[in-house]
């Protein structure tokens, strides 16, 4: 099996975290433990559930750490939208994250039906 840093999901999903903990660096501070910390949180688990589950024994595991993965990422669109509304993020910095999320996710679907159909 093909080491994770080598998948291309994983590859974006990791430049997604990097540039998400930019972009909440200049939130309030008294968002620091709340949706801060839970954006950062949620961000991190998607290539990490990438990363956990290409080590794992059998297609079927992966397949569900995959979809994990796409349920963190769909956490991230929620958070994102509602730093948006809150006034955290502008319209240009929201929206070209979001779209990041939806291609990213569009890539961990379809990585999870391949690997869902080679079990």
């Amino acid at each position: 099996m093909q080491r994770f840093t080598e998948i291309k999901v994983w590859q974006r999903s990791h430049k997604f975290a990097l540039a998400l903990y930019g972009l909440t660096g200049h939130f309030p501070k008294e968002e620091r433990f709340g949706l801060t910390a839970q954006l950062r949180r949620a961000a991190v688990s998607v290539p990490t559930n990438i990363a956990e589950g290409s080590k794992r024994m059998g297609r079927q595991e992966y397949a569900r750490f995959l979809n994990i993965a796409e349920g963190s990422l769909a956490e991230v669109e929620y958070l994102l939208m509602l730093s948006r509304d809150l006034g955290f993020l502008d319209k240009d910095a929201s929206g070209a994250s979001l779209a990041e999320a939806d291609e990213i996710a569009r890539m961990i679907s379809g990585l999870r039906g391949k690997v869902e159909r080679a079990a």
